[in-house]
């Protein structure tokens, strides 16, 4: 660990006079600038989305997990600054990639913002800068990506720059825990890198878990989502096998639970939502493929749970028959909660996209509700639900839907009045018997 770039930038992050760039601003990249910031870190933030820049201006945020109070307290203290323009990067001693990486249609994984970004870095790459990426993604990434893109330059990692990964952990709408506070998974290519990173970190989060490589680093957050996405899917298939026995899969998991040992409690729901489960595990069963190796458990998962909606709609469909003698599409459906969980803005992957399509798809007319989801925003696949408005819930408007569909569960809704007004509610999170306000028009599904 003799060389010069090294043993300068150590110094640097060490006496908190390195300047941070983080390239991407959204709900990764912008709580990150924040905890970078409140350590002592100069923080200039990078985003391509001018909207961005004009809230940040103003001193508002646009992320539930960063208040503008706490905005302003690291602007007014000359910690944090935000730019469209990328030379900024010149200036920057450590630099961490806060970028989406979705599926393509074909569940191929999309690494089009990874290379654009890895780019744009290595036009205004420098010795002594630390390259990282959080951004999740398929064992090999790092190296064989982002490091690649770099060291097109002529710069070679290891010696000039210094590469690492360190999965983001944020759990947006998580009362207990931040990102300062969550321990943080770190790696880097050889050594050096290493050491930069767990001083990096270290300086900003409450712990850092070292591993070996950035492969492992990688393969430790598809890990995570993989098994999240594989527990919710066998609830998911156990509440369709349980309700054919009539049996309530909601009673089966609270029971279960009280066993101090040997199991954790996962629930069903209407599909998946978010930007982690839905789509990381896929980057998984993508690399695999090189390796001729099947990934049945993750697609078997994918399968169940992409099946949601439409059993859900099903449901609903079969109450409206059994209950109201009225076909779906004669029906007019409330679909309570846009957002892919409670008490959040984020409808990311949210399957209350997918339910209202397929409920027009079939025939019916489908409004939404949701308290912190004013109107549908630009979204690459359900285009035509752009500009949609959140409907305003009172007595009259319930009532005059054939029926309610609970998709995600806010606290901030009077479920009382839901179920006073409402016709027929089905209820896909268990929240009206959790509320006692279970009834004879409450359907579970």
């Amino acid at each position: 660990m003799a060389s010069s770039s090294f043993d300068t930038l150590l110094q640097k992050i060490e006496t908190r006079t390195a300047r941070a760039g983080i390239i991407g601003l959204g709900y990764v990249g912008l709580p990150l600038a924040m905890a970078v910031a409140r350590s002592g870190f100069a923080v200039t933030g990078f985003d391509i989305d001018p909207g961005k820049m004009v809230a940040l201006d103003a001193r508002r945020s646009y992320i539930d997990a960063v208040s503008d109070k706490a905005l302003s307290a690291e602007i007014d203290a000359g910690r944090f600054e935000a730019t469209t323009d990328f030379a900024g990067l010149a200036e920057c001693d450590v630099i961490i990639i806060c970028v989406p990486t979705p599926l393509t249609k074909h569940r191929d994984p999309d690494l089009s913002f990874v290379e654009a970004t890895s780019r744009s870095i290595a036009a205004h790459l420098r010795p002594g800068q630390l390259v990282v990426l959080e951004s999740t993604t398929y064992p090999g990434t790092t190296d064989d990506v982002v490091k690649v893109i770099l060291e097109g330059t002529g710069l070679k990692s290891g010696s000039d720059f210094f590469v690492g990964f360190s999965p983001e952990r944020e759990d947006p709408g998580n009362q207990h825990y931040h990102t300062a506070t969550i321990p943080k998974v770190v790696a880097g290519d050889g050594p050096e890198a290493l050491a930069l990173m767990k001083a990096f970190y270290g300086a900003a989060v409450s712990s850092v878990v070292p591993v070996s490589s950035n492969a492992t680093a990688e393969a430790v957050k598809l890990t995570e989502n993989i098994f999240r996405s594989v527990n919710i899917a066998l609830v998911n298939e156990l509440k369709t096998v349980y309700a054919a026995m009539g049996i309530d899969v909601w009673e089966v998991i609270d029971a279960a639970k009280t066993k101090p040992f040997g199991y954790m409690p996962f629930y069903p729901g209407p599909g998946l939502g978010g930007h982690c489960i839905p789509i990381d595990p896929f980057y998984l069963t993508w690399k695999s493929r090189e390796y001729e190796l099947p990934t049945r458990f993750i697609e078997l998962a994918g399968e169940i749970n992409s099946a949601m909606p439409r059993y859900v709609v099903g449901k609903l469909a079969e109450a409206l028959d059994i209950r109201a003698g009225k076909a779906l599409s004669r029906s007019r459906v409330l679909v309570l909660g846009l957002a892919y969980k409670k008490n959040v803005a984020d409808i990311r992957e949210s399957p209350s996209l997918r339910l209202i399509e397929i409920i027009e798809e079939r025939g019916g007319h489908a409004d939404y509700h949701d308290p912190f989801v004013a109107e549908i925003p630009p979204t690459r696949e359900y285009q035509a639900l752009k500009g949609r408005k959140s409907v305003v819930l009172t007595p009259e408007a319930i009532a005059g839907y054939d029926a309610v569909l609970v998709a995600t569960d806010h606290d901030r809704v009077d479920y009382a009045t839901l179920a006073n007004n409402a016709p027929l509610i089905i209820d896909t999170r268990n929240v009206f018997n959790r509320l006692g306000l279970s009834a004879d028009h409450v359907i579970k599904a």
